[in-house]
């Protein structure tokens, strides 16, 4: 159902304040108690989101951007699409993605950026294990930092379940995604030409490659 490929709807989410689809919950638990013996504390602080969520990420940073910055509408999407994208499209619809940090660390201001996770940052130990175990469990960093790879900015914490995502993924590249978002009221601030640019930068990114992940 292209409704639960969007966000718009799911019926497969267990949790209470931060929600995953089961398989990922469960694949979830596993390695963050694994993690806990080792000493790093695994805490998410964005899994599933739905599609008026992520309508309401995409809005307010249009706002904050056009009036604070004043940037042109372009400009504006241009810089929301570096780490952003539209209601729909996003990743999280599926509740197979999770954002992390160190919860010894969850009191810190703007904790996703990327020095935070490199050598020297306040969750480089937390990305360290997360490199050497994370794919044991089937988690998949999305967005990594390969050079020539088009799309999203670095984010090193942001990992996909895979053995769900893949399949989510499968059915979302099925369908018409411009002809279906044109129909459910998200084209704020977006025009057709700029919504189709935007979906082709992402067909060029790691957002679709991994599900050539075996």
């Amino acid at each position: 159902d292209y409704k639960i490929l969007l966000g718009i709807e799911h019926n497969n989410l267990v949790g209470d304040s931060i929600q995953l689809e089961k398989n990922t919950y469960t694949a979830f638990e596993k390695m963050r108690k694994a993690a806990l013996k080792d000493g790093i504390k695994i805490k998410i602080v964005s899994g599933f989101r739905d599609f008026d969520r992520q309508k309401m990420i995409w809005n307010s940073k249009f706002k904050k951007f056009t009036t604070e910055y004043n940037l042109s509408p372009i400009d504006a999407i241009n810089e929301i699409i570096r780490f952003s994208t539209i209601p729909g499209t996003s990743r999280h619809h599926w509740g197979t993605e999770i954002d992390v940090i160190d919860e010894d660390f969850k009191n810190e201001k703007n904790p996703l950026i990327s020095d935070k996770y490199e050598s020297g940052g306040i969750f480089h130990k937390l990305k360290k294990w997360m490199d050497m175990n994370a794919k044991e469990y089937g988690f998949h960093l999305t967005y990594d930092n390969e050079p020539n790879r088009k799309g999203f900015e670095y984010e090193p914490w942001h990992y996909s379940y895979l053995p769900v995502s893949k399949k989510y993924l499968s059915k979302f590249l099925e369908i018409d995604i411009v002809e279906v978002i044109s129909k459910v009221d998200i084209k704020d601030n977006i025009n057709d030409s700029k919504i189709n640019e935007i979906l082709k930068n992402l067909y060029n990114t790691n957002y679709f490659s991994l599900i050539n992940i075996s």
